[in-house]
Formats: structure tokens, sequence, C-alpha cells
């Protein structure tokens, strides 16, 4: 069982969770569509570059602390 949970915890994060849809029974819906074509037709690069940017100078927090704080 461990094995099997460290596997899916080396997943990508899209991997996983497609992954957990199938095992839920989960299908995509309107919203999930739409996300799904705007990231292929790269609607959201401008803000994965402004994101990674901001992660390596050091302009971001851990989720952790993020989550603590609320």
């Amino acid at each position: 069982m461990q094995e099997i949970r460290t596997a899916i915890d080396n997943l990508p994060l899209e991997e996983r969770a497609v992954l957990v849809s199938e095992l839920c029974g989960w299908s995509d819906d309107e919203w999930d569509l739409q996300m799904k074509a705007d990231a292929k037709t790269g609607k959201f690069e401008g803000l994965n570059r402004e994101a990674n940017t901001a992660h390596r100078s050091g302009k971001t927090k851990p989720l952790s602390e993020v989550l603590e704080e609320s």
C-alpha cells in the first residue's frame, strides 16, 4: 500500500488530478473544460511566468505559512 501512495505522490499534479477523477468517478464540469481549453491555448503563460519570477526572487511564501496566517 505504501508503494502505491509513494507512486501517486510522485505523479505530476495534473496526472494525479486525472487519477483522482477517474477513481472517484468525477467528470469535468463546464469550468474544468474551460480551464483546460484556456491552458491549451497558452492563456496562462504570462501568469505562470510572473509567478515563477516572483518565486525565484523570493517574493513568495510556502503555502503552509499562508495557511497558518489565516
